[in-house]
């Protein structure tokens, strides 16, 4: 286990990483005896994802499908190739990415109203599309898209938190599956993907950094933060906000450090979903 930072007016056991500096140390101290002194409501140890399926062609017609499952967080995910852009884009030699979110009324635990019969999406629902555009796009050389649209859907179909992170990870299984479909037909001659991306929620639960946010743990937590980052190492988003309680310089490192960690073993997890032989 990652030791992490405990959040107490005394010296809390922890390393930051294997890279605390001497002067840290001033104020925190390692104990070889604490393996996960904070008991998360799964059990997890600190650093521990909950359990990652990524299941492809889940519904039959769209180019690319997965059901993506972090724990009991379960969303579909799928990818629809359109042969037009938006009019910002016509005549620019360039296609576009773009995604559309939602969740069904009863993914929670008590029925919420399709935002269709309300008439209107909600803040939540827009800020996570958008962040799901940009996520993939980041990964994406449009132009080699050709001018044509790469629609991404996310629906929730149980949520238990890490809807967003999730519909990250998955949707971009699906992407990944219609671009084949594009090389495949000879649509496109090269693929537009440049790297892989993944995201993953991380928070300070009862004084210690935790990896991958249930929603027993992100309705609790002190801090919460959701970070997309390439295959590359590179940081595509990172949104954080403390709940009440700022944090400090020192966890937001330790936190992005197990982000950075479980952002790698969900992109192994991509790479093994891909490497499966289509049915």
């Amino acid at each position: 286990m990652r030791a992490g930072v405990r959040r107490t007016g005394h010296p809390a056991p922890g390393a930051i990483g294997g890279k605390i500096a001497l002067s840290l140390l001033l104020f925190f101290q390692t104990d070889p005896n604490m393996t996960n002194d904070t008991q998360r409501p799964s059990g997890r140890q600190a650093n521990q994802l909950r359990d990652v399926r990524i299941t492809r062609h889940y519904t039959k017609h769209a180019e690319g499908s997965v059901l993506v499952e972090f724990g009991d967080t379960k969303v579909i995910c799928t990818a629809s190739i359109a042969e037009s852009v938006p009019s910002f884009l016509r005549d620019r030699g360039q296609g576009w990415l773009t995604a559309e979110y939602g969740m069904l009324p009863r993914a929670t635990h008590t029925r919420s109203d399709r935002e269709a019969a309300r008439g209107k999406q909600t803040g939540r629902t827009q800020e996570i599309q958008r962040l799901i555009g940009r996520a993939l796009r980041s990964v994406f050389d449009l132009e080699k898209l050709g001018a044509r649209t790469l629609h991404i859907d996310c629906d929730v179909i149980q949520a238990d938190g890490g809807t967003r992170t999730a519909s990250i990870t998955g949707a971009f299984v699906a992407a990944h599956d219609a671009v084949a479909k594009l090389l495949a037909t000879g649509r496109i001659e090269t693929s537009p993907i440049v790297d892989y991306v993944a995201a993953i929620s991380v928070g300070v639960y009862d004084g210690l950094p935790v990896l991958d946010l249930d929603y027993d743990e992100d309705s609790q937590c002190d801090t919460d933060m959701n970070v997309v980052m390439t295959g590359a190492g590179g940081f595509v988003e990172i949104q954080g906000t403390a709940e009440g309680v700022p944090f400090s310089r020192d966890e937001m490192n330790s936190l992005l450090d197990l982000a950075s960690d479980g952002i790698n073993t969900l992109i192994a997890k991509q790479k093994a979903a891909l490497e499966q032989k289509s049915e």
